[in-house]
């Protein structure tokens, strides 16, 4: 009997140890069931369990000599300017850029200036030998020769009527002669004029009776000479390509930009823009939007903003990368902390350290926006008046990151 008893308690043992099992292993399947509600359920519940017991609340406690080490102070309240930023390339005011041609045919005898010369407004460029101008003159002496010979004749009817040797209709005849004479003689003398030629220069050719058939070009403006094509024997066109000469005011330069369409309504005729470039890096050129594009390239989806900039030093030059700053709105009030006092963590949010006692110190993330002056403006995580580190944000961090290494 006692055998028989031993054997049935084995068996019921045997037995209950198998229904547990059966039942883990039932639930274990549930667990790794996709898609279970339930087991979505119980893992959401394992892995908040987890996450509040392992983590807990990202702090650092500082002792004395360490808080002594960084630096805290309150979250102020501070005006940041809205900049838009963007990058072009310099180029000559071609409001101010003058290309000189002659402005009639001939071959040039000489040119008197050099690509970087310096020149005033009316300086002698070029000289060309211009048949144009030798027809023109050849005509003067000719109209000038026919009315003093008019003049001649008019003379001796006047005083042949007197006598009564000469008829009054032939009197009248010399005088319409003379005064048709004397016309053409000041149209001759004003299409020598045309071609440049001063009174003195024009008086000068009648009295000596020999033409000049040289040609002076002038400089329109005062400027620099940007461009030279102009060699003695050179053939010059009017407006045919090569220029002789081009002279260029550089005390205003043209930045040609092209913005993001994204950027291009925030931009307006006016706007004070600040200029930079390589060649100059601690320099700021000032300037002003002058022209804005009036369409969006289909292409690169970008938009024209041009900008006259001052350059009262001749530093500029014609083809350098600039960038440039401009102030697009108003100023902004915003809560501001020291960039000291945000880290930028290694999945990239910005955070900060907030403190009430500057012992305790506790890990906040943060939206920044706007950088100016070594602030940082704050879009979210912090309100104004909060004690927060503002030197030594970065030695909490990492801190921090050794406690849970450790």
């Amino acid at each position: 009997m006692s055998l028989f008893r031993d054997f049935r308690r084995a068996k019921t043992t045997q037995a209950i140890m198998c229904g547990i099992g059966v039942v883990t292993l039932v639930w274990t399947k549930l667990l790794l069931l996709p898609g279970s509600s339930q087991t979505t359920g119980i893992v959401q519940s394992i892995a908040k369990s987890s996450g509040q017991s392992g983590q807990g609340d990202e702090t650092v406690d500082l002792s004395e000599k360490q808080a002594a080490s960084i630096r805290v102070g309150a979250v102020e309240l501070r005006d940041f300017e809205v900049f838009k930023t963007s990058v072009g390339t310099i180029d000559f005011n071609e409001n101010m850029l003058v290309q000189v041609f002659s402005q009639y045919p001939g071959k040039i005898l000489k040119a008197f200036y050099n690509v970087g010369d310096d020149v005033k407004q009316g300086d002698i460029l070029f000289t060309i030998d211009s048949p144009d101008l030798l027809q023109a003159e050849s005509t003067l002496l000719a109209a000038a020769g026919v009315l003093e010979l008019q003049k001649k004749v008019l003379a001796r009817a006047t005083g042949l009527l007197k006598q009564g040797g000469m008829a009054q209709k032939d009197v009248d005849q010399a005088t319409s002669d003379e005064q048709t004479a004397e016309g053409n003689f000041k149209a001759a003398k004003n299409a020598v004029r045309i071609f440049g030629k001063t009174d003195a220069e024009i008086d000068k050719i009648l009295a000596d009776r020999r033409i000049d058939s040289t040609l002076v070009v002038a400089s329109p403006i005062s400027g620099r000479v940007v461009s030279r094509n102009a060699a003695p024997g050179f053939l010059t066109q009017p407006g045919t390509a090569p220029a002789p000469f081009s002279v260029a005011d550089i005390s205003t330069m043209w930045m040609i930009a092209n913005v993001i369409e994204t950027d291009a309504p925030a931009y307006r005729v006016g706007q004070p823009v600040d200029v930079t470039v390589p060649a100059y890096p601690d320099k700021v050129f000032k300037g002003h939007v002058t022209a804005l594009g009036s369409i969006i390239d289909p292409n690169t989806r970008r938009q024209l903003v041009r900008s006259e900039v001052e350059d009262p030093d001749h530093l500029l030059r014609s083809g350098m990368y600039a960038s440039f700053v401009t102030r697009v709105e108003g100023p902004v009030r915003s809560a501001a902390v020291p960039a000291d006092g945000v880290v930028r963590e290694g999945d990239g949010t910005m955070t900060v350290w907030v403190t009430s006692d500057s012992r305790h110190f506790t890990k906040r993330t943060v939206s920044i926006g706007l950088r100016e002056n070594g602030w940082l403006q704050i879009l979210d995580g912090l309100q104004p008046g909060e004690i927060v580190v503002t030197e030594g944000a970065v030695f909490l961090s990492n801190k921090l990151l050794l406690g849970a290494a450790d």
